[in-house]
């Protein structure tokens, strides 16, 4: 704040106390204010002298006034840091054997004493834990012999039929019978890859592509052909349809909506495209649809499944990201191949769990999930924008960082000496795990210089310590 006249007034003297603990970084962007109350009781002034300071700070742009919420202080912009370019993968197929180095990184995730950067998950403080374990509860009372019997496909009614008026947000009116109930999204797109491929058949993705989703490729014996990825806009449709003209693919996966690990968000146009594109080619679309309950933007995009004439459009999805991961409930609206869907479903696992799905089932009819959702929304908007701050003021120069209008990721381009792998293991020795570029590709020395970051856990001292631990590290390696 600029110099104060010779006596200040009462109301620029606590703005000036209130400015210091701003630049002294006792209070932080996002931290709460006190109330106009309990600020007067505390100085000893007027309230009419708070709400002056208040209104004199947000005019300089240092706190802001949130609706029914109170005064916040004001996040202080930063030069944004470049987008990472379109990826240029290799445009051959080849084997998947990425499975060793999940493992290896994965393990890490699992710490408990670690700083958890590298799983995509979120944290326990944003998701409703006690109300679905009160639904559980009501439910093992009312319906506990249901708990103990096969859910067999396509699984639980009451949940299929919420899913069904859900669609509707999505685009897509589709019914409870195109439903099938599964154990998660992987479960889903594994049941889809099966559906549709056979052994050494191709498997387009995007690249970079989630780990989850080469293992899958992997496991079933399958060559993943990589599609360059815009970190705005998602699969390039251009490159895909070169792709398919000079070879056969048995089925394309994306991840139109906020996409692990690059977060981007394929333009309406362009999932109206790439549905018609394949249509015409007669080659299937797998949709993991699993973050877009994520959005930012008011509206949710439209899905490709909402697009689809003919059944080709295969879209799964799950409440991992955003209710209970532990709950490992999923779903797949298979289209034309729903009957080789269902029968495969109940090979791989017989049934689902049965009280699970019904606990979410009731927490959707009772209108708890739209509520919850927009408080998660905004939570993890704050956090992946304080994440990319962070980025901006601890990494070195050089350094990029993708800009998801969604989700909870952040992809981070370092510069080109870094080798993320080499980073990963000194940011374990400190205490921070993040997840290393190379396992998000089928072929290990790609991304090397590229890591993903999860913003799913509230921003505190800690988190930020461990940006700047990163930060640190990165620069030992340049």
């Amino acid at each position: 704040m600029g110099a104060l006249a010779h006596k200040p007034k009462l109301y620029e003297q606590v703005a000036e106390r209130l400015e210091d603990a701003i630049n002294a970084g006792t209070l932080r962007a996002g931290d709460r204010l006190p109330s106009v109350r309990q600020l007067s009781l505390r100085e000893q002034v007027s309230i009419s002298t708070v709400l002056q300071a208040y209104l004199h700070l947000e005019s300089v742009g240092l706190i802001e006034t949130r609706p029914q919420s109170g005064h916040y202080v004001r996040r202080r912009e930063r030069p944004r840091l470049a987008e990472p370019q379109v990826s240029r993968p290799a445009t051959s197929a080849t084997p998947v054997t990425v499975s060793a180095l999940v493992s290896r990184v994965y393990q890490s995730m699992r710490d408990p004493n670690l700083v958890q950067m590298g799983g995509a998950w979120p944290s326990t403080e944003l998701l409703p834990t006690r109300r679905l374990y009160r639904e559980l509860n009501a439910l093992t009372r009312e319906r506990g012999d249901a708990g103990m019997l096969y859910d067999v496909p396509p699984g639980c009614p009451e949940l299929r039929r919420q899913l069904a008026r859900r669609s509707l947000d999505w685009g897509a009116a589709l019914s409870p019978e195109d439903f099938i109930i599964t154990v998660g999204a992987a479960e889903a797109i594994h049941l889809c890859l099966l559906a549709v491929a056979r052994q050494g058949d191709t498997i387009a993705i995007e690249s970079p592509a989630y780990y989850g989703t080469l293992q899958a490729i992997e496991s079933l014996g399958l060559r993943a052909l990589e599609i360059p990825c815009s970190p705005r806009h998602g699969m390039e449709l251009d490159a895909l349809q070169a792709a398919l003209e000079r070879r056969r693919v048995a089925a394309v996966l994306v991840v139109p909506s906020y996409s692990n690990p690059v977060g981007s968000c394929m333009p309406t146009a362009n999932r109206q495209r790439l549905v018609a594109m394949l249509e015409e080619r007669g080659v299937p679309l797998i949709e993991d649809d699993l973050y877009g309950d994520l959005h930012f933007d008011e509206r949710r995009p439209r899905t490709c499944k909402s697009f689809d004439t003919t059944g080709n459009v295969m879209l799964c999805g799950s409440f991992s990201k955003t209710l209970a991961p532990g709950f490992r409930v999923g779903y797949v609206a298979p289209g034309r191949l729903r009957e080789r869907v269902e029968l495969l479903k109940f090979s791989h696992t017989v049934a689902s769990p049965t009280l699970l799905p019904l606990a979410i089932a009731r927490f959707l009819e009772e209108g708890g999930y739209d509520r919850h959702l927009r408080a998660l929304r905004r939570r993890l908007s704050e956090q992946v924008a304080r994440m990319a701050e962070g980025v901006a003021e601890h990494f070195p120069e050089g350094t990029r960082v993708a800009r998801p209008a969604g989700g909870s990721l952040l992809w981070v381009e370092l510069p080109s000496t870094v080798d993320s792998l080499v980073l990963h293991g000194r940011a374990l020795d400190a205490g921070v795990s993040i997840a290393p570029g190379p396992i998000f590709s089928p072929r290990p020395d790609s991304y090397r210089n590229f890591i993903r970051m999860s913003c799913g856990q509230p921003w505190t001292p800690r988190i930020e310590g461990a940006m700047a631990t990163v930060g640190r590290l990165v620069r030992t390696l340049m």
